[in-house]
């Protein structure tokens, strides 16, 4: 393997099993030959020094499509959610709300409460889908009552659980938002889901918030990474509270490089996601669910986009119940959530049709294991 130039040049390895036996998650995507190639011929330059030309390349890229000023990669959503929080929130008290099913509130170990020391107001969706005006309204503390801690940032999440908010609701909620003072963040490490379902443009959604988490390695099938987007000031300020919980990379060239192309190869070049691989998955996740629904089963949210939820308790079938069967036959499966992505093969959906056949056939004898599977709580 030879280098060139700051960059290394080299032949990508094989990749094997790149189709999909499980429906775990969108996480288990694995980085595609041209991806790797990517690696291969990135520039290996330091990031901390803002030297990267790769690097440099992707943000401005990112920066370009969302509608926003500027870009900082990180190296997860977590890393990209917690990051935008600390710099939106300068001088406590201050509160962040959110919907109580958000991954900031259930899935980041407490990083608002650790890393910011604010308050998290979770709140509960009135439609059961998503947070919507009315609903924060009737939360958020805009006074100036000493009793209460002030809301100062609004955190949603797009998509949450797979389900959309709308465009629309969006709007109101950050207009509304910002007449008030209130600053408005959004991981978005699942937008490209949203916009690719038709209910908006990247740079639609993305141009309304202060900051956005975008993640590369769930549906995109990036190795690692995601980034955050905001202007130039705020950009410049989450880069001091990037470095300061270790997540300056120097050469961050190798994470660069396979982002761009997932993003470019998978999402697609077009704002609305239609010329890339997504469109697919969610047709793959109707098809679950009729499979489900047509075997008498029920399902907790409606299907928007790629996650396809399950209502075992209601179709008479245990929380493990279909991580048992599915094991027997090489399906991977994780309680009720079956989340969808472009690498899980044809063969993997036949087997689900097994398993659903075998779980709602009134046969099967439940699973001792009654405990709740990792993200199955509502």
């Amino acid at each position: 393997m030879g280098r060139v130039a700051g960059s290394v040049v080299g032949k990508a390895p094989v990749q094997r099993n790149s189709t999909c036996e499980h429906t775990k998650g969108d996480t288990m995507t694995k980085p595609t030959p041209s991806m790797l190639e990517a690696i291969c011929q990135t520039t290996l330059l330091d990031d901390v020094f803002e030297e990267d030309p790769v690097t440099n390349d992707l943000q401005a890229y990112v920066a370009e499509r969302t509608n926003h000023e500027s870009a900082l990669l990180v190296m997860s959503g977590t890393m990209g959610n917690q990051v935008a929080i600390r710099t939106h929130l300068v001088q406590p008290p201050y509160s962040v709300l959110c919907d109580h099913r958000s991954h900031i509130v259930r899935y980041e170990a407490g990083g608002v409460s650790s890393l910011t020391g604010a308050t998290v107001q979770p709140i509960v969706a009135s439609n059961g889908i998503h947070l919507t005006l009315e609903d924060i309204q009737k939360h958020a503390v805009l006074g100036e009552d000493v009793h209460y801690c002030p809301t100062r940032l609004i955190s949603l999440e797009n998509t949450l659980d797979g389900m959309v908010m709308p465009l629309a609701e969006a709007r109101r909620i950050t207009e509304w938002a910002h007449q008030n003072g209130v600053k408005v963040h959004l991981d978005g490490a699942r937008l490209w889901e949203a916009v690719v379902s038709g209910a908006g443009s990247l740079p639609e959604y993305a141009g309304l918030f202060d900051s956005v988490s975008l993640c590369f390695s769930k549906g995109l099938g990036a190795p690692i990474g995601s980034i955050i987007v905001g202007s130039n000031e705020f950009i410049k300020k989450a880069r001091w509270f990037r470095k300061s919980i270790g997540g300056g990379v120097r050469q961050a060239g190798v994470i660069a490089a396979a982002a761009r192309v997932a993003l470019e190869e998978t999402f697609g070049p077009d704002p609305n996601g239609q010329k890339g691989k997504l469109r697919e998955t969610h047709i793959n996740a109707k098809r679950i669910a009729d499979m489900w629904t047509a075997r008498g089963g029920k399902l907790q949210h409606p299907v928007h986009t790629n996650m396809v939820w399950l209502d075992l308790e209601s179709s008479g079938v245990g929380p493990n119940d279909l991580a048992e069967i599915g094991k027997e036959i090489g399906l991977k499966l994780l309680g009720g959530r079956i989340v969808v992505h472009y690498q899980v093969s044809e063969r993997a959906l036949s087997r689900l049709e097994q398993v659903f056949d075998r779980a709602l056939s009134g046969e099967y004898q439940r699973s001792t294991d009654q405990s709740t599977p990792y993200g199955m709580k509502q």
